[in-house]
């Protein structure tokens, strides 16, 4: 039995033996008269409690103060979700994988497990697609999971666990190549390597319909090839089913790409990935020369591209024993950036849609429908509850658009850690000027740091903003506040704590938080 599948079985049997029962029972975790439901995260809790109010119990995964996008489940969180009755997670690529795996295989069968943002899209829910940064000398190549899969008959019983492996199957070239990833402390992480040749070792494994930043080291100019194939694993119990066939990745390094093959795509700017189709069970190579996302990008057969790392490329090995197996130190390499440093592993929409009021109100809806089904005998409490709380929502959305809209115009520029605040900006007509990476797992590069210290300076933004669960993870953001004697101000996005933790208090608090820093 795999390893996570293994701990998942374990961690079940010992939450049980905790409890004394030998099965999962039907009842509550808490108080057995009561349904139980689960959430991933606190936010989801406060909406959740606001519907059924004293009816059912409502846990939550992720505690308080904690990240969404980092937590690792616990021995008390499979308990809970053994006993739920529902399940809401955010999802779209929101919380960690291990989040959302221990919840899937945990789940009773029959048990509703929904994930919100997704279904909120069916109540008029509005999402914002996620839009890399591609201002580099040079392209970005990543790996990318495309697709869910449920419209490829050669698959069955693929979910949103299932994960797929790109693999390297074979490899030509002057020199070597490696494709790796920097983690947030500076550590490599290795997905190709073929100094020691090709292997099993040799893939990238994604969730679907999510993609990956990575570097590609390689010691020598000339033409490379890289051949890939795919896989995807429906669970972590059974085989990994066949995917994609072989295909042949062309790399021009330090050499013109356009007499490599004269008939062949150049890629050569912007964010390019060599992508598992998983819904037409093809390699392709999903290429956005402008930085417009997903609804802009070209998808072109590997075999028909030539990916160019020119002189531009060069640069010399650091003297960071990490980096020891790219070379000597002070030796050039050529290289395509990853782009930003640390895991980042993310899907095409912004998850966080609770920071515009109107997608939290679609959220409650979900959430009314799917404990109504659950629990009908209890569907008119439910339903009045849920009618009482949006009626509060839509008067929360108008306390807060009035509230930012007493900020100049001109100041309404929002400074953060990370990129989680696009929906707020976008309902309440708040610009955001800048964030010091796009997921608080990861670090900035020098380029970033760079371009935060401008942004500051050039907009005359009086204050930046921190999240209080990721002050420790803040030290870029605040040393550049104290150096431009800039204010710091606090901001709520993934997590409530001991000071705010409700929804509608989080946002009323986030409202006057930039009213009285930026106006």
């Amino acid at each position: 039995m795999p390893r996570a599948k293994a701990w998942v079985a374990t961690a079940i049997t010992a939450a049980l033996a905790l409890t004394g029962c030998g099965g999962v029972s039907t009842g509550s975790l808490s108080t057995p008269e009561k349904p139980s439901v689960v959430t991933t995260t606190g936010i989801l809790a406060d909406l959740t409690r606001n519907v059924v109010g004293d009816r059912m119990d409502v846990e939550q995964i992720v505690p308080e103060g904690a990240d969404p996008h980092s937590y690792e489940p616990t021995l008390r969180d499979v308990r809970q979700i053994a006993y739920a009755d529902a399940a809401f997670s955010n999802y779209m690529l929101l919380e960690d994988q291990s989040v959302i795996r221990t919840l899937d295989a945990t789940i009773r069968e029959d048990v509703p497990n929904v994930a919100l943002a997704e279904s909120a899209i069916k109540y008029s829910a509005e999402v914002i697609p996620l839009v890399e940064n591609v201002s580099l000398d040079t392209i970005w190549l990543g790996m990318r999971a495309q697709g869910d899969g449920l419209q490829n008959p050669e698959l069955s019983g693929v979910t949103r666990s299932s994960t797929v492996e790109l693999t390297a199957t074979d490899f030509s070239g002057p020199g070597d190549l490696v494709a790796y990833l920097t983690e947030s402390f500076g550590n490599p992480r290795f997905y190709i390597d073929t100094s020691d040749g090709i292997d099993h070792q040799d893939h990238a494994q994604l969730p679907l319909d999510a993609h990956t930043h990575m570097s590609w080291a390689f010691n020598e100019p000339g033409v490379y090839q890289l051949t890939v194939n795919a896989t995807v694993n429906i669970d972590d119990s059974s085989e990994a089913q066949p995917l994609a066939e072989d295909k042949t990745v062309t790399f021009a390094v330090g050499v013109n790409p356009h007499e490599v093959d004269d008939s062949a795509q150049v890629l050569d700017e912007g964010h390019a990935d060599i992508s598992a189709n998983v819904d037409t069970g093809e390699i392709e190579v999903l290429y956005d020369p402008s930085g417009g996302g997903e609804h802009v990008q070209q998808a072109y057969d590997p075999e028909d591209v030539v990916i160019s790392v020119p002189t531009q490329a060069l640069e010399e090995i650091p003297p960071d024993p990490s980096f020891r197996f790219l070379g000597r130190t002070g030796e050039q390499i050529y290289q395509l950036p990853q782009a930003v440093l640390g895991a980042h592993v993310h899907g095409e929409i912004d998850p966080h849609l609770w920071h515009d009021v109107s997608n939290a109100i679609a959220y409650v809806k979900v959430i009314r429908d799917t404990v109504v089904e659950i629990d009908p005998d209890n569907a008119e409490y439910y339903r009045a509850h849920a009618a009482e709380y949006i009626a509060e929502l839509e008067e929360l959305d108008e306390q807060v658009a009035t509230t930012i809209e007493e900020i100049p115009e001109a100041q309404r520029h929002l400074v953060t850690t990370h990129d989680a605040f696009g929906y707020l900006g976008h309902a309440y007509d708040v610009d955001i000027a800048g964030f010091v990476t796009p997921q608080p797992s990861t670090e900035p590069s020098i380029q970033q740091r760079r371009r935060l210290v401008e942004t500051i300076q050039n907009l005359q933004i009086p204050a930046v903003f921190l999240e209080p669960g990721l002050i420790s993870r803040s030290n870029v953001l605040v040393q550049t506040a104290h150096e431009l004697d800039v204010e710091i101000c606090t901001i709520y996005g993934d997590a409530f704590d001991e000071d705010v933790n409700t929804y509608v208090d989080m946002m009323r608090f986030n409202a006057h938080s930039l009213k009285d820093c930026l106006g």
